[in-house]
């Protein structure tokens, strides 16, 4: 099994996905399991808790996009719209809509509530690999294997803005907590900050050839990590372009976040560990 992603809700927990195609949700930092979701046939490839912190939405491998209930304590819906394997899920802040991407090439908006796929984002010529909403917005940021960046009114269905610079597929798209920042990383180990109102990049960071896996800001935006294949995270201090280099892992970092006060940093490996930074 595989540690591949880890999202904050409102309380001090955490939510993993795995390889062994469950999802775990611990406390931090004391690592206690507090609950084990299975109901995937294949490994799952990203997880969000709901705005609310009430539910976890999954994708994975066997195609499917699912919402688990803590309150019932079991999937409460499933979306198989999708064709291929599903790399990541997205929430509106609304908590009645939820994104989601693929290996299919597309991204695909669900409507909670009626349980029904509302849209279908199509324009990437390869894989969608990771999408996130711009805070507070109706504008889904996705990133694709094709190798640019693009920006979708879900309202209209429309790209309404790509960003073009990796040279490398690229596989994790984050904002900045106030959305005026995109970080990128791609499968050469590049990562790039742009402007989110320009659509420009104002920096390029070279962490080559080790594959990124993906890039996170802490809340202030001062701080970059950059979750590295070679077992590393990399502590980017954006105004300073000044990295630290966090060892510990085994194998390659799937992903790292901040909890909300940035005073801690948590990893998910392949080596089947998640870690805690302080």
């Amino acid at each position: 099994s595989s540690g591949i992603n880890a999202e904050y809700g409102h309380r001090d927990v955490i939510a993993t996905v795995s390889d062994d195609a469950t999802w775990k949700m611990w406390n931090v930092p004391d690592g206690e399991l507090l609950l084990t979701g299975r109901g995937h046939t294949m490994w799952i490839g990203g997880c969000e808790f709901h705005p609310q912190g009430t539910k976890l939405a999954t994708g994975s491998g066997d195609t499917s996009v699912k919402v688990w209930d803590f309150n019932e304590g079991e999937c409460v819906a499933t979306f198989n719209d999708h064709s291929h394997p599903v790399w990541g899920v997205a929430w509106h802040h609304s908590g009645n809509f939820l994104a989601s991407c693929s290996m299919d090439n597309s991204s695909k908006l669900f409507d909670v509530v009626s349980e029904r796929c509302r849209s279908t984002f199509r324009g990437h010529t390869d894989s969608v690999n990771c999408l996130n909403f711009l805070p507070y917005s109706n504008i889904l940021c996705t990133c694709s294997a094709d190798k640019t960046i693009s920006m979708w009114d879900i309202r209209t269905g429309l790209c309404a803005q790509t960003f073009y610079g990796h040279v490398n597929a690229i596989n994790n798209v984050n904002f900045n907590t106030q959305g005026t920042l995109i970080a990128s990383c791609d499968a050469y180990g590049v990562a790039k900050i742009w402007d989110v109102r320009q659509v420009v990049e104002i920096g390029s960071y070279d962490f080559e050839p080790h594959p990124a896996n993906s890039v996170k800001f802490d809340t202030s935006g001062a701080c970059l990590a950059v979750a590295s294949n070679d077992g590393t995270i990399k502590m980017l201090e954006v105004e300073k372009s000044k990295v630290t280099e966090l060892d510990g892992h085994e194998d390659g970092v799937q992903a790292a976040i901040f909890n909300r006060n940035g005073e801690m940093l948590i990893s998910a490996s392949s080596d089947t560990t998640v870690k805690i930074w302080s």
